[in-house]
């Protein structure tokens, strides 16, 4: 058995981002940009008015009542051509050009207008209520990072600055497949001694979270060569995620069909909890992540190495994050492995407790925690108050 940290280590040493690929960027939510955006244009593009009012001269303001002629409009879309002269304006709505000869917009509600002019005491204030040109961002600006996700704000972000086309990573297809005798799918009937294949779906809805494409490739029956032809199938995949059946049972055959087809381990134990059986390696040049046949044990291997491995593959940094929060509960000494203890995190007092069920398949403890507590081995009690590692759990 190696450490989590060790095992970490090898994943984003083996693992290697996808090439990309032009999408329209109306399409691109979610997506992992694969090279980083510049701006085509500058935005705004010109002096704009931030109000409705008028846009005038400051040089003609003195905080008194002064007559202004009216000499033009300038609307969204329709700059007004004629610059403003000495005891001018021009009526100017938000987002219009703002008119030569003009530094200042008095807003509406601040004048009083009789027919072709108006009244006002503004104060001079040279550049009041006016969008700069490049306020936002200049022509040439790096506005979106490699490796960042395209969320809905980026992407109009993109836009504005004259994106049509937008460089993003390809999506790793993710095979995912299940074994086991006593596995039935979802909707079908259970008999004796069977249950619910609820890895496949749980696991399919986490990769396509992190950005992969779900292939879901079916159930391995606990027979050799039933592995051996699913296992033959998973070509089209990027990655190959299989679930239980590496024990050391007399039905167990995945990982020695696995290493008779030429597969190779780079790690085949884990010294964590729940987790130990989880194994790493390749079949061919196809990364092959083996999770424990625990539902629980799999869906918490799954945030410390899928995530890593589906991010390294969209070019995106493949370490995990922990952090640090204040125990709102005793937590016993840990034993010779470490323990990763599902867990609820306060945002709003920044406090942690692990979750009242921590047995390996407790599926409704896993669905109530939001965080993963790590004990190292051989931790000492910890006391409400102690600082203790943790790390945020995707929506599971």
């Amino acid at each position: 058995m190696i450490s989590l940290d060790e095992a970490l280590e090898i994943i984003a040493a083996k693992v290697r981002p996808l090439t990309s690929e032009s999408i329209d960027i109306i399409g691109a939510r979610e997506r992992i940009l694969h090279n980083p955006v510049k701006a085509l244009r500058t935005q705004p593009p010109f002096n704009a008015s931030a109000m409705d009012g008028y846009a005038v001269r400051s040089a003609d303001l003195t905080g008194k009542p002064v007559t202004l002629s009216i000499t033009g409009e300038s609307a969204a879309g329709h700059a007004s051509q004629r610059p403003i002269e000495k005891d001018e304006c021009s009526r100017i709505s938000t987002g219009a050009v703002m008119p030569d000869g003009a530094d200042q917009v008095v807003i509406q509600e601040n004048c009083t207008r009789n027919g072709n002019s108006i009244m006002t005491a503004q104060a001079a204030e040279p550049g009041k209520h006016i969008r700069v040109a490049g306020i936002d961002f200049e022509a040439g600006s790096e506005l979106l990072a490699k490796g960042m996700r395209l969320t809905p704000a980026a992407i109009s972000l993109a836009v504005s600055a004259g994106i049509g086309q937008i460089l993003v990573s390809k999506q790793p297809r993710v095979g995912i497949l299940s074994s086991g005798n006593e596995l039935v799918e979802p909707g079908a009937k259970t008999a004796p001694g069977q249950i619910i294949n609820s890895l496949g779906p749980g696991l399919s809805a986490l990769v396509e979270q992190w950005g992969g494409i779900p292939v879901y490739l079916g159930i391995a029956r606990d027979d050799a060569e039933d592995v051996r032809a699913k296992l033959a199938q998973a070509t089209d995949v990027d990655l190959l995620v299989t679930i239980g059946g590496a024990s050391v049972g007399d039905h167990d055959h995945l990982r020695r069909v696995f290493g008779e087809m030429g597969g190779k381990l780079w790690f085949e134990k884990i010294a964590i909890k729940p987790g130990k059986p989880t194994w790493f390696g390749a079949l061919s040049e196809t990364r092959v992540l083996g999770l424990p046949g625990n539902p629980v044990s799999a869906m918490v291997m799954a945030q410390l190495c899928l995530k890593p491995l589906l991010n390294g593959m969209l070019g995106r940094s493949s370490c995990v994050s922990f952090h640090s929060a204040a125990l709102a509960t005793n937590l016993p000494p840990n034993g010779p492995r470490e323990n990763m203890l599902r867990a609820r995190l306060d945002e709003k007092s920044k406090t942690i407790r692990a979750v009242s069920n921590q047995d390996s398949s407790a599926l409704s403890g896993l669905a109530s925690a939001n965080a993963l507590i790590r004990r190292l081995p051989n931790a000492v009690a910890a006391a409400v108050g102690d600082q203790v590692s943790y790390l945020c759990l995707d929506d599971m």
